[in-house]
């Protein structure tokens, strides 16, 4: 028995749902766990979701944006006002979520057909990209205009980067995803903020092929440390993505480095904004803009170095990886950080299939769980013996376990 017959055995029998599905969910999904049909244990895992979706439920994703409200009183005010981002992101957050940890929690089918037709969702995407540029228009405006603290200026600068990170980067990447070309073009235009243009073109078509392979730059190796990896990732993650865009434009006729090639587009833009900004603002803002698009860079490559670290797939006889599979990337449930980075922490569902909107995300109880949240795991990791000490244990007993995962020695 396993998913399509359990969801087969409801519409068939309607009577049944609510006596004999729940009696026998936990044998359904250890028997999916046995065979390994990952695909069925979205909707095991739902089943006791039978409510409808809350109205308004879209608006819980709305609590990210108390870190806009934390910028703009940082880009405002003097004083400690200059640290509130950071102190948001990188130490209550972490506090709260050694406590508040969250649950494998998952909405139904209805649910997520709700949550689909639901236009508040993609809305609040919509809104952060407005934020982020507004945002980025009173930093650069605070900047021309600076007489305060040298350690209140690092403060606007960090704050600056985070929000390269969290929404210049991060929600580009849930936009990015999108089928519509102008959604994708939302999210060119959040990259822009963070001088990252080319993460879109090799996020999607590199390393959703390559993850948790030796190919893939994006995909940490056991025993690697943080920052060993920012520099392997950021350098070959660029020359990657001028290898598969070169690529790109020879299946289609065209010249490989000619106009019509992405990479040189994105070298166009960015050069053109740091041209502007340093036209219209002057030095400092500009030297600030740089070091918090490199803040936003550093994050979004700490985020890789925790969602894949150490795991790798197994290479078949026929010389060829295997699927992805929902072991092959870390995840977390903490809600505050599910919240705050619209479900990027729900990692395997993500790579399971990409095109799936944030808010339909599932946890998997088969999914490598990190210890806490992503935040708290940003900062661990710039630690590398603690890192390891939390992490390595649990990989040992994953590779023991699990056929289809290996470690990521090389």
């Amino acid at each position: 028995m396993d998913g399509k017959l359990a969801d087969s055995i409801s519409v068939q029998f309607p009577s049944i749902r609510g006596s004999l599905l729940p009696a026998c969910e936990k044998y359904v999904l250890l028997a999916c766990v046995g065979r390994r049909n990952f695909a069925a244990m979205p909707a095991l895992a739902s089943m006791d979701h039978a409510t409808p979706l809350p109205r308004l439920y879209a608006l819980r994703y709305a609590t990210t944006l108390i870190v806009p409200i934390w910028a703009l009183l940082a880009f405002t005010y003097q004083g400690w006002w200059t640290w509130a981002v950071p102190l948001h992101a990188f130490l209550l957050t972490p506090l709260l979520e050694l406590f508040w940890r969250g649950k494998h929690r998952n909405l139904s089918e209805e649910q997520e057909k709700a949550a689909l037709a639901d236009p508040l969702f993609d809305m609040l995407l919509y809104l952060i990209v407005l934020v982020q540029w507004s945002l980025l228009f009173l930093f650069l405006i605070r900047l021309r205009n600076w007489n305060g603290e040298p350690w209140e200026l690092v403060g606007n600068v960090a704050t600056m980067g985070i929000l390269c990170g969290i929404y210049g980067i991060n929600v580009a990447h849930e936009l990015g995803h999108r089928r519509k070309r102008w959604e994708r073009d939302l999210a060119r235009a959040l990259l822009l903020t963070s001088l990252y243009m080319h993460f879109i073109i090799e996020h999607n078509r590199g390393h959703h092929a390559r993850v948790a392979t030796p190919e893939d730059p994006a995909s940490a190796r056991y025993g690697e440390t943080v920052y060993a990896f920012w520099f392997r990732s950021i350098v070959f993650s660029w020359i990657s993505a001028w290898k598969i865009e070169a690529a790109r434009m020879r299946k289609a006729g065209l010249r490989p480095y000619g106009i019509h090639n992405e990479m040189l587009h994105a070298i166009a833009w960015q050069v053109g904004l740091l041209v502007l900004i340093g036209t219209v603002f002057g030095t400092l803002p500009l030297v600030g803009f740089i070091g918090a698009a490199m803040i936003g860079m550093l994050l979004l490559e700490t985020v890789n170095y925790i969602e894949h670290y150490g795991l790798r797939r197994i290479l078949s006889s026929n010389g060829n990886y295997g699927r992805v599979q929902h072991v092959h990337s870390w995840n977390s449930d903490h809600v505050l950080g599910r919240l705050m980075l619209f479900e990027l922490t729900r990692h395997s569902d993500h790579h399971w299939k990409a095109s799936k909107k944030y808010q339909t995300l599932s946890s998997l109880p088969t999914a490598p769980q990190l210890p806490t949240g992503y935040p708290g795991m940003m900062l661990v990791s710039l630690v590398p013996p603690l890192f390891f000490y939390l992490v390595h244990p649990t990989l040992q007993k994953l590779a023991g376990s699990e056929p289809d995962l290996d470690l990521a020695y090389s």
